[in-house]
């Protein structure tokens, strides 16, 4: 029996040739080194950064120069620049002529006021005031009786002057003729002189009277004109009773029932003017001390910005913020409502061709002192300067040029690297 062995499985197998060997050696050769130069730049910016970051979670900005516009952007409340409210001039019983919600003109009549306290109050000055004017319409009579009398004492005087002065001159001529006595002649001469007193004191005493009598009518007309300005004042707060709008607009929320008790100085109602709007903002401490009255400022309303100027700024800062209005003149235009939320935008500083980046969180990382400077695939630390900043930018001082890209998001993750590997 023939034993088959495996010679016909057998293949016969033709030797390799060196150049195919030598051919797959170079194939793998200019692979493997052009892997290396293009892994060789990535191990190197990845053995020389501090850390990693992905570049998809940053936002990055270039460095650009042009105008800086220093602003400030928030909610504001429109409320009207005028809104007086209307208080009780006296105690007594309200009757309303309007009711809230109704138009009203300046000088319409909203309310009256039933006071018989102050009613009965201004009939009694008057007839005070009417007594004091009789009294001096009285003075003055008296003072004319008086004047009267001075001058008839005056003129008697002088009469009796008169007639001394003649028997005096009759005793001179009868004195040189020896035809009286030496004491005649004396009498004659004491009659003179005393006639010549008498009228002398007739005049000053009429003079002394009308001064008597100036001082008392003055005394008397400061007391009349005292009075008048009592009853001239208890006129008006009676003609305030019929309370009247001092403004033409709305009628605001009552503030009692209509017939109730009113108490003096009590608010009533109020009147909103509706031709003249302003803008209440509540604005953070931080901008209280850059804030000036005056400032020009910005109001969006139906997608257009309207021209407006800051005219008030609260000195008093409440929970953390202050209160600020802005005017603008066409409000009455613009079909406003109160208590309409708009942004208002506040224009605080210009500066022209001024170096700057969109503003980002990375001031709040490193307090506007240090900025990642994009280069390549790397962000390297480097320290600025800022200076002003405003909503949508910051202006650059130091540190950066124009063109440079840094990063604008963010940075604490890097924590205080010098250099950032940014992966794709």
């Amino acid at each position: 029996m023939k034993i088959t062995d495996t010679s016909g499985q057998d293949v016969v197998i033709a030797p390799k040739s060196n150049k195919t060997v030598w051919l797959k050696g170079g194939v793998v050769a200019i692979v493997v080194i052009a892997l290396t130069g293009a892994i060789a730049p990535s191990y190197s910016d990845w053995a020389n950064s501090d850390t990693s970051i992905s570049r998809e979670r940053l936002r990055l900005a270039k460095v650009t120069r042009g105008d800086f516009v220093r602003d400030l952007s928030v909610q504001g409340r429109v409320v009207a620049a005028v809104s007086p409210k209307l208080y009780s001039p006296a105690q007594g019983t309200i009757t309303f002529q309007v009711d809230a919600g109704d138009s009203v003109t300046q000088n319409q009549v909203l309310a009256s006021i039933d006071s018989p306290e102050l009613t009965n109050e201004l009939q009694q000055e008057e007839a005070t005031l009417q007594r004091l004017q009789i009294e001096l319409d009285r003075k003055k009579i008296q003072a004319k009786q008086q004047a009267l009398n001075n001058q008839k004492s005056i003129d008697q005087a002088l009469v009796a002057l008169t007639a001394a002065d003649r028997e005096k001159r009759r005793a001179d001529k009868a004195i040189k003729s020896n035809s009286i006595s030496a004491i005649d002649f004396e009498k004659a001469q004491d009659e003179l002189e005393n006639a010549r007193l008498e009228h002398k004191h007739a005049v000053e005493d009429a003079q002394l009277a009308i001064e008597s009598f100036e001082f008392e009518l003055k005394t008397n007309q400061l007391q009349v004109d005292r009075q008048a300005l009592l009853v001239a004042d208890l006129q008006r707060k009676v003609q305030q009773l019929t309370v009247r709008s001092p403004v033409s607009g709305i009628v605001g929320n009552l503030a009692v029932e209509q017939k109730n008790q009113v108490a003096q100085n009590q608010a009533i109602l109020s009147v909103v003017d509706l031709s003249e709007f302003e803008v209440e903002l509540q604005i953070p401490e931080s901008y209280a001390d850059d804030l000036a009255i005056g400032m020009d400022a910005e109001i969006q309303f139906n997608g257009e910005a309207h021209s407006a100027v800051l005219v008030t700024i609260s000195p008093e800062i409440q929970n953390n913020q202050v209160t600020g209005r802005v005017r603008f003149a066409n409000s009455s235009e613009l079909g406003l409502r109160q208590n309409q939320r708009l942004t208002t935008r506040i224009l605080m500083e210009n500066k022209a061709d001024v170096l700057m980046v969109q503003r980002g969180q990375f001031l709040e990382s490193a307090g506007g002192k240090v900025a990642y400077v994009v280069q390549d695939n790397r962000a390297v630390r480097t320290a600025i300067n800022t200076g002003a900043r405003s909503l949508g930018s910051v202006e650059i001082l130091t540190g950066l040029n124009i063109g440079d890209e840094i990063i604008i998001s963010s940075t604490e993750a890097f924590a205080g690297a010098e250099t950032v590997l940014l992966t794709q």
